[in-house]
């Protein structure tokens, strides 16, 4: 009698943080028949009592004439829609796995919320990683940096059947872990390589067989030279590159969009009433002149001049090859 005793103040709990809200509220006689489908027999004056001493450990349970609802939550409902949207939008996370994830969070959200989060899972039509395994990778990546580890991985690419193949005929890479990052709705790991002597980045779903190694991790200094945020900013797209201060001529509607970019801590000084120049850190890759070209030359580069000499030769070489339909196979 004891233990149903302990167990039915549990499954009242369970029930008002599923089950019931403002609009829901729980009548004694629901929860009394909702706990006979748990096996507990209880009368309406338990209830009460029950209720009183989930209050008096300072559960906030409001009560009226209709019944008990759980009053605060941990979350709001719009704070775990905002989670909500933060799964769903995620690449690095499957369309199973965002489904299950965002039904749990239902289960924070009250019975009303509850539905009103089960309808997100509905947007399907969203790029989603189909590599299943990132979750047990951010558990042995984060194992290796709270030991301070070193890792061995293989590095994988998307074959044309949408399969990973390892990259370099499955040579394993060995990395210094220092920091999982959220960038540009992916997983990365940050860590450092002791061949280059530099930081190098990897997506964490393109991460197989990964090994703990005995090894202690190197390369601190160099991460504690760098701030993540900066770091995620230099690199567009996460690409690798040659870092370079480059200085750009932009139309003067785009303030917002560098500054979206690059942050409000860059040097912007005005040049007419059409154009500013700016000077940022960036490294510069594929994804950087592609950057620039999306905006139809209304950022130009002014230097350096090898840049700017490497952005011509690379549009030229698109020109060439969207001119040039000999290596299509019809």
């Amino acid at each position: 009698m004891e233990k149903d005793k302990r167990a039915r103040l549990l499954y009242i709990l369970k029930l008002l943080w599923e089950e019931s809200d403002d609009t829901h509220p729980l009548s004694a006689s629901v929860l009394v028949e909702r706990l006979e489908d748990y096996g507990i027999r209880c009368e309406r004056k338990g209830i009460y009592r029950d209720l009183d001493a989930l209050e008096a450990f300072g559960f906030d349970i409001i009560r009226n004439k209709r019944g008990a609802y759980m009053g605060s939550r941990l979350f709001e409902l719009p704070e775990l829609r905002l989670l909500a949207d933060a799964v769903q939008s995620a690449q690095f996370i499957t369309e199973k796995k965002s489904r299950e994830l965002i039904g749990k969070l239902g289960i924070l959200a009250g019975r009303t919320g509850e539905r009103e989060l089960r309808h997100l899972t509905r947007i399907n039509n969203r790029i989603k990683t189909m590599n299943e395994s990132i979750y047990y990778n951010v558990d042995r990546i984060s194992e290796a940096m709270e030991k301070g580890c070193q890792l061995s991985f293989c590095y994988c690419m998307w074959n044309v059947d949408r399969k990973l193949e390892p990259k370099h005929g499955g040579m394993r890479y060995v990395i210094s872990p220092w920091l999982l990052l959220w960038e540009s709705e992916r997983y990365y790991l940050i860590g450092y390589d002791e061949v280059s002597d530099k930081l190098k980045h990897f997506r964490v779903d393109k991460m197989l067989q990964i090994e703990k190694l005995e090894n202690r991790r190197l390369g601190r200094e160099r991460y504690q030279s760098v701030d993540a945020a900066e770091y995620a900013r230099r690199h567009f797209g996460m690409y690798q590159g040659v870092y370079e201060i480059v200085t750009l001529l932009c139309e003067n509607e785009l303030v917002g969009a560098i500054i979206d970019h690059f942050g409000r801590d860059i040097w912007m000084h005005p040049v007419d009433e059409q154009y500013f120049r700016v000077s940022v850190g960036i490294v510069v890759s594929d994804k950087f002149f592609g950057w620039l070209t999306g905006y139809a030359g209304r950022i130009q580069i002014l230097e350096p001049e090898r840049v700017r000499l490497a952005y011509r030769e690379r549009l030229e070489e698109l020109l060439k090859k969207t001119g040039d339909s000999t290596n299509i196979n019809r």
